[in-house]
């Protein structure tokens, strides 16, 4: 199902990449990103990639105005690797930025494109992977340490690296380097048995993730990885409550962004008493407590014990389009 281009014969196009399925309330979402995208960058166009009744509701309710294309998702893609290890066939424009639909815009995205123009295709994440990235999350990382479990996966498929990728954000301007790494990326997930990664399945989740496959295709592809966590520049944080502040329409947001990886990364534990103790101790250390307050270009509700927020928002979002349809405007 090759997507069809909107480029013309000047410029690339660039453009968002949305999609949708399972309940309606997905698409919902998106329409809820594409407003916030829209108070910062109302020249790039929109798509979304969704099934026939997704877009028949976004029609119903007028909805179908925020996107410039609607496309037709095949069943065959409508799971979390169905998609993202077919970007190839989903990129409709010459430089397509694929981005989740729970995420909140909070800044024009000029710098963010002019940075992401440096790359044939990248995502957000880290150059060095921990090892829970792909594995358990609980103790049984350590085992996995002690047994070396990641060397042997990268030593067993020729690799020297392995880069953390955060796949809510994903950029592709060449064609066959996009190709490439959705195509090496699918052998690896057909692979998995001769990797140390963990299947999601086996957690209780109801998909599979294709986060540690397409690092691994960058890293075999010699691909670099957009950095995550650029303190002021950061092309999209975490929301955390805590560590996020904000009015109700997320129209101003301030993140509180620590500068030390380490100190940082406890923003994941989910007791916030415990998270906030740690946080506590670490402004009492040496170094250790520097901070700042930054706005990234995108906060994403990607933990989920942290999304709540974001679905009261785009609940309201859809019903205040609601209730602008059941208005009847005056005539002048």
């Amino acid at each position: 199902m090759p997507a069809s281009r909107s480029s013309t014969s000047h410029a690339p196009t660039e453009g968002y990449v949305f999609h949708s399925y399972g309940g309606e309330k997905y698409a919902q979402h998106a329409v809820a990103s594409v407003q916030t995208l829209r108070r910062y960058d109302d020249e790039r166009p929109t798509a979304i990639f969704c099934p026939d009744p997704h877009r028949e509701m976004l029609e119903r309710y007028g909805a179908d105005r925020f996107f410039d294309h609607i496309e037709p998702l095949p069943p065959e893609h409508r799971s979390i690797v169905g998609f993202k290890h077919h970007l190839h066939r989903f990129k409709i424009f010459d430089r397509s930025l694929f981005v989740d639909a729970d995420m909140i815009w909070c800044r024009n995205p000029d710098p963010l494109w002019t940075q992401l123009q440096a790359f044939p295709f990248t995502g957000t994440g880290l150059m060095r992977a921990d090892h829970f990235f792909g594995g358990p999350k609980g103790a049984g990382v350590l085992l996995d340490m002690l047994l070396r479990r990641r060397r042997r996966t990268l030593r067993h498929f020729g690799l020297t690296n392995l880069p953390r990728v955060q796949a809510g954000m994903i950029y592709a301007r060449d064609d066959d380097t996009t190709r490439a790494v959705c195509e090496t990326a699918a052998d690896f997930l057909a692979r998995s048995d001769e990797t140390h990664f963990r299947s999601r399945l086996d957690e209780g989740r109801s998909e599979e993730t294709c986060e540690w496959s397409i690092a691994m295709a960058m890293s075999k592809l010699e691909l670099a990885v957009f950095p995550w966590l650029q303190g002021r520049n950061s092309p999209q944080l975490d929301y955390i409550d805590g560590l996020t502040t904000h009015d109700d329409d997320f129209r101003e947001v301030s993140c509180t962004f620590y500068t030390t990886p380490f100190i940082y990364s406890l923003r994941g534990i989910p007791s916030r008493d415990l998270r906030d103790f740690l946080f506590g101790l670490a402004n009492q250390l040496p170094g250790l407590g520097d901070r700042m307050e930054v706005t990234p270009f995108v906060i994403h509700f990607g933990w989920l014990h942290q999304k709540e927020p974001f679905y009261d928002f785009a609940h309201r979002v859809w019903q205040h389009l609601l209730d602008e349809r059941a208005t009847p405007r005056l005539k002048k």
